[in-house]
């Protein structure tokens, strides 16, 4: 038994079984033995959009600095990034955003990043760019902000609910003989606000609505963007999404906690309403395959193919990956968060 599986079974055999949302919590964030602070698994457990083209950041940096200019090229900016991971993402995105003249003195790197492994891999691959990193998006300091996020809202805990005729109960994690974890639910409790109920399954992210309340406090008193790409339907808020992938294949969540990435689908309707009710504008959620196309991807990637024709299957390859139906173009979603009053962002 794992150091954390063997904490988790001590801690249900104290106080009763815990909510999903607390064991989600355990197994990502636990400072000693939780998955981000131990094995970050890109490329191994999972691969993300920025992993694989290098056209994914670029769009986004010049998407950045289109929308910095119409800030009015603030001489200083906040350019944010939610979860960054190895900062692949952002590392390209400079590279790309370099080409406008003025964004690079202007920008402010602010990575907002929990797990101390990633924050050593980001500093080593952003140098010599002096960065900041903070625990919070609260914690960055006023200021005009562009905040960029790939794959970030699919990593928040969520609580999960299971219809008991006319109410409600709280999906928890308890101990079975010979010390298996196993789902079970609990009382009655009442689904929170802003949720919708569709069919037997309800799954909500608390930090959601924390999140976003952040980011309509920031915007109303500086200007800025929020532009976030994750995966989820569109048209109605999932049920029981939560999974767990190791070494690139889904496996059993409570098998082995801090070992393997625990992830859920983002509810989309549900973040449209909680910006609309903050007074924010909400462009989307787009399917990326459409967002990156109207970007330009496949003008990028026949251009890199003539300047790299030795790799110029596997460049094609790559972009198709981000925008074919069949691949991560329709599951993952593009949304962006604006105050009221700007020009619809571009890609949109």
């Amino acid at each position: 038994m794992s150091a954390l599986k063997s904490r988790i079974a001590d801690a249900i055999r104290t106080n009763g079984p815990m909510p999903v949302s607390l064991y989600i919590l355990m197994c990502l964030h636990d400072p000693r033995d939780g998955y981000y602070a131990t094995r970050p698994g890109f490329n191994a457990d999972f691969t993300t959009a920025p992993e694989t083209s290098q056209v994914f950041g670029e769009l986004l940096g010049l998407w950045a600095a289109h929308e910095w200019m119409r800030l009015g090229s603030p001489r200083k900016f906040w350019l944010i990034e939610l979860g960054p991971g190895r900062a692949t993402m952002m590392a390209d995105m400079l590279r790309a955003a370099d080409s406008v003249k003025g964004f690079s003195d202007a920008a402010e790197i602010a990575l907002i990043e929990a797990s101390p492994a990633l924050r050593h891999a980001q500093r080593e691959r952003l140098e010599p760019r002096p960065t900041r990193t903070f625990d919070e998006l609260e914690d960055v300091p006023p200021g005009p902000a562009i905040i960029v996020a790939n794959e970030f809202l699919d990593c928040m805990s969520v609580r999960q609910f299971v219809r008991d005729g006319n109410s409600w109960r709280e999906r928890q994690v308890g101990l079975a003989t010979g010390e298996r974890l196993h789902f079970g639910v609990g009382p009655h409790a009442d689904l929170p606000p802003n949720v919708i109920p569709v069919g037997d399954n309800v799954e909500v992210a608390p930090a959601l609505e924390t999140m976003i309340d952040g980011v309509a406090r920031r915007f109303r008193r500086d200007p800025g963007r929020a532009l976030f790409i994750d995966y989820g339907p569109s048209d109605r808020s999932p049920g029981d999404t939560m999974r767990a992938y190791r070494m690139g294949q889904q496996v059993d969540p409570l098998a082995d906690p801090g070992v393997a990435d625990l992830t859920a689908d983002v509810d989309f309707p549900r973040l449209r309403r909680i910006a609309e009710s903050e007074g924010l504008m909400v462009h989307g959620p787009i399917q990326q395959g459409y967002f990156l196309t109207r970007l330009g991807a496949p003008d990028r990637a026949r251009s890199l193919g003539r300047a790299n024709p030795a790799r110029a299957d596997e460049i094609s390859a790559a972009v198709h990956k981000l925008i074919a139906p069949d691949e991560m173009g329709t599951r993952f979603k593009a949304v962006c968060l604006s105050p009221h009053g700007v020009e619809t962002p571009p890609g949109f």
